[in-house]
């Protein structure tokens, strides 16, 4: 114990000093101590040690701490001041110390006494997890940071470091004083520096001081960590803190956007010339010369410096993004990691003019254009609608010219000096093939890959969920047609009329069947979740800025090259058939490509019916979400939205007279939903999508077998756009007559009905739809629309709703006043000749008291037969010859 206190001491009051260094020698001491102590042993039983906690203070009145340190089943002593240490300190006994402030004097002469000082969160957290105390040669306030390696940069301020290092040892972490693969987290003080870029290249988080503060008033949290993921974001360095950035050479729209991210992104944006500005971003394929000499001080930067640092999360280094001038031979030299260079428009038109008068000049010898120098053994296919640069940057190893187009096959047929019609469609059908395999290529390794690597510097930057939203079967799509090029590529280099390439496409017409319907009937959520994620994450807006101004995207944007295998197929079934109007009646071939022609016809249609059913799907899911208490069993495989109508509740029934009502007409039922009164909270999903409240409450789904008859109400001074529907519940032995009022002009009445009783007639299998639709008059039914958007109106359904609540409020039982009334008569008529007593009296009179408080009956008491014991006069004469 003497060593140790020494080397405590000595060492443990240098703040700043490497603490690996010191817990390295306290690790090589006890271990020096173990071999001793086993080694004497043998010799001399050595008396036993026991830990014991001494709650200091304000920790002695805790009954937490009491419990748990019996839960752990340690001894403990009560201390109210450093004096009676003395009395307490004994050769037995190994003292712990617990004290509730580290601020406090107790504990700064605990701590220059060398004593074993713990916090009151390592004592619940050991009962907690039922593990013994920990051995810490320092102070150890709580486990906030344990395991965490930190480093520091920046600090100029001796005290504040020694202030964080001291929070740092308190919460269980470890300070390095060089940077080095083991540390965790660098908590940096400015931007630049060394360790700051190793940090930055290694993707080690950079934080801030305050994240160190703002553990430390957590401390006394159970089961907090500061490395957790929602926290220490807070704290992160923003790439542009202490930048302030001009830009040069953007349209205003693009200038706007970039000033709003330099802001989200901790930094600050002037006019361009102001002497105060730390970077000047610069459009480097607009701007060709700077309007004025920059100073020494001023780092003159392409846009991919912007938008790199933005999607890394962290500030990127400046010297490989320098602005240099058009003419500079520095410029040819330049290497950049994200290059968002590209050709000038006009070279590129003239290199593409000469590579297509050069493949004409060749086309009697060769279906490929030549290669006349290395860079463009790299380039796409000729005709891309991805690259026409032909640079070196645009070298891809999946765009590369087919190896065996270049060299002679002794296996192939010569191609005559005069190519037929056939050949040439043929030779165009495998071009764009080529081509587009190279953009589903580009899909991939450019936008799908890197988004779905591991250990993404800055963390990922889109959840696997959205990845796959976005990507769905693309990468089966790139293997089927890869199939189909290489097929068709050793059919055009050993070329034959007689070569079959209507097999080709029959042969994967089944894998074309299984890959293309997930992804077009989903393209439209796949591009709604790009835009989404564009708006809403920062780094995902940056990682397509900078890949879409990459050659290979030829400036195209990912929503642009994710609807090419949307249009392909139409596009194959055109070129199939000019190659069909070309190919002899005598070749075999053309029976085949007519079978091609048929099998990619029914694809499509396997593709446009998938898609019609999974938007059928769809919109019965955003019923579901709209309507509160909607029904699970409305979900089903064979049911579809037919129309959706807004109308008013004219009657008692479903829903209080003046009530919104929303009718779902499906194939096979009905479904009617009132108006929310009021509106529940928003509903997230498990992947983070927030979706509206539901705006509806479920009354009633109806199959449209209970509709008997459709009634069509005739246009009257006090009825307009009104109908009625009566129906037959299985569990009623009357009629149920629905009345409503259409709200929306959008939908014709007539037009409705007469869709109501199609879908009616049939579900219940009848011919005579017409039959079901039965013109009536207002006043036969008692239906009018007189006042329903008046003030009155809207004052008496106010009042009618409040009654209810009354009425609801007061009711001591939630049986009907009726029912009350018919137990209470059968109790009292078992006993024949007996009076009502006293007791009985006030039992009647409560029920009617308590049933006249409202003036109103509540409908929500009455049973539906009693409504129409009340209308049964009325209604039967009108529905006797209905039926």
């Amino acid at each position: 114990m003497a060593e140790n206190s020494v080397l405590t001491s000595t060492t443990g009051r240098t703040s700043l000093a490497d603490s690996s260094i010191f817990d390295s020698k306290v690790t090589e001491i006890s271990k020096e101590n173990l071999l001793i102590e086993s080694t004497s042993y043998v010799e001399e039983e050595m008396p036993q040690i026991e830990t014991r906690v001494i709650l200091v203070q304000e920790a002695g009145k805790q009954e937490e701490l009491i419990k748990a340190l019996k839960d752990i089943k340690v001894g403990f002593v009560k201390m109210e001041s450093v004096e009676e240490f003395e009395g307490l300190d004994s050769p037995e006994f190994e003292n712990v110390f617990v004290v509730m402030d580290f601020q406090d004097s107790v504990f700064n002469d605990l701590y220059k006494a060398d004593c074993r000082v713990i916090g009151p969160p390592i004592v619940l957290n050991c009962s907690q997890k039922g593990e013994p105390l920990p051995f810490s040669c320092r102070p150890l306030y709580c486990t906030s940071m344990m395991n965490l390696v930190l480093c520091f940069t920046g600090f100029r301020k001796k005290e504040e470091l020694v202030r964080l290092v001291t929070l740092v040892h308190h919460m269980g972490g470890v300070i390095r004083k060089d940077f080095n693969s083991k540390v965790t987290h660098l908590v940096a003080n400015c931007t630049q520096g060394e360790k700051f870029r190793v940090a930055v290249s290694l993707g080690t988080p950079i934080m801030k001081p305050e994240w160190i503060y703002k553990a430390w008033e957590r401390r006394n949290e159970q089961d907090f960590c500061a490395a957790v993921d929602d926290f220490r974001n807070e704290f992160k360095v923003p790439p542009f803190q202490d930048c302030i950035l001009s830009f040069l050479g953007f349209s205003d729209e693009e200038k706007t956007n970039m000033e709003e991210m330099t802001e989200m992104q901790g930094g600050k944006y002037l006019p361009l010339g102001d002497e105060r500005c730390t970077h000047l971003v610069v459009e480097e394929n607009i701007v060709k010369d700077l309007p004025f000499e920059p100073s020494k001080k001023l780092y003159v930067v392409k846009q991919e410096w912007f938008w790199g640092s933005i999607q890394m999360d962290a500030r990127a280094g400046e010297t490989m993004y320098l602005y240099e001038k058009a003419n500079t031979p520095e410029l040819k030299k330049s290497v950049s990691m994200l290059s968002l260079n590209t050709p000038n428009s006009n070279r590129k038109r003239r290199r593409l003019k000469e590579t297509l008068a050069q493949l004409s000049r060749e086309t009697d010898v060769s279906p490929f254009p030549p290669r006349k120098r290395p860079s463009a053994e790299h380039s796409l296919s000729i005709g891309s609608l991805l690259d026409i640069s032909n640079t070196p940057e645009s070298s891809i190893n999946y765009g590369d010219t087919p190896k065996s187009c270049t060299k002679s096959s002794k296996n192939s047929t010569p191609v005559p000096s005069k190519q037929s019609a056939r050949w040439q469609v043929a030779k165009e059908l495998y071009q764009t093939e080529s081509n587009y395999v190279n953009i589903l290529a580009t899909i991939i390794q450019l936008f799908q890959v890197p988004l779905e690597e591991e250990g993404q510097c800055g963390g990922r930057i889109l959840a696997p969920e959205e990845i796959k939203t976005i990507f769905g079967s693309i990468p089966d799509i790139f293997d089927v047609h890869t199939k189909i090029k290489d097929d068709l590529e050793d059919l055009i280099v050993n070329w034959d009329e007689s070569k079959s390439i209507g097999d080709i496409f029959l042969k994967y017409s089944k894998d074309l069947v299984k890959t293309y319907p997930p992804f077009v009937n989903f393209f439209e959520m796949s591009k709604e979740t790009i835009i989404k994620c564009e708006k809403q994450k920062p780094r995902f807006h940056a990682f397509l800025k900078i890949n879409q101004a990459k050659p290979e995207c030829g400036r195209q944007s990912l929503v642009e090259l994710l609807i090419r295998p949307v249009q392909r197929l139409p596009s194959v079934a055109l070129l199939l058939n000019d190659l069909k109007k070309h190919t002899a009646d005598e070749n075999p071939d053309k029976s085949t490509l007519e079978k091609a022609i048929g099998s990619l016809k029914e694809v499509m249609m396997h593709i446009n019916e998938d898609k019609r059913k999974t938007e059928a799907q769809k919109q019965i899911f955003d019923v579901v979400y709209e309507v509160d208490g909607c029904p699970a069993n409305l979900l089903s495989s064979h049911r579809s939205l037919i129309q959706r109508v807004e109308t008013i509740s004219l009657g008692e029934h479903p829903c209080d007279r003046g009530e919104q009502v929303t009718l779902f007409l499906f194939n096979d039922c009905l479904e009617i939903a009132r108006k929310r009164h009021k509106v529940i909270g928003t509903f997230r999903s498990p992947h983070g999508q927030t979706r509206p409240p539901a705006s509806l409450k479920h009354v009633h789904l109806m199959p449209l077998s209970q509709i008997k008859k459709v009634l069509d109400i005739r246009e009257t001074e006090d009825c307009h756009n009104a109908f009625a529907l009566l129906v037959r519940p299985p569990t009623e032995q009357a009629n149920v007559l629905l009345s409503f009022q259409m709200t929306s002009d959008e939908l014709p009445k007539e037009n409705w009905l007469k869709m109501l009783c199609r879908h009616v007639a049939n579900t219940i299998c009848k011919a005579d739809a017409e039959n079901l639709i039965y013109t009536a008059d207002p006043e036969s039914f008692e239906v009018n629309t007189k006042d329903m958007d008046s003030t009155l109106s809207r004052a008496s359904r106010a009042i009618k709703k409040t009654s209810k609540k009354v009425t609801r409020a007061f009711s001591f039982s939630k049986t009907p006043k009726r029912a009350l009334r018919r137990a209470f008569m059968t109790s009292h008529g078992s006993v024949e000749g007996r009076s009502p007593s006293s007791n009985d009296k006030h039992v009647m009179s409560r029920l009617s008291s308590t049933s006249s408080l409202a003036g109103i009956p509540s409908p929500s008491l009455v049973s539906l037969p009693s409504f129409f014991e009340r209308r049964s006069h009325t209604l039967s004469r009108s529905t006797t010859h209905l039926i």
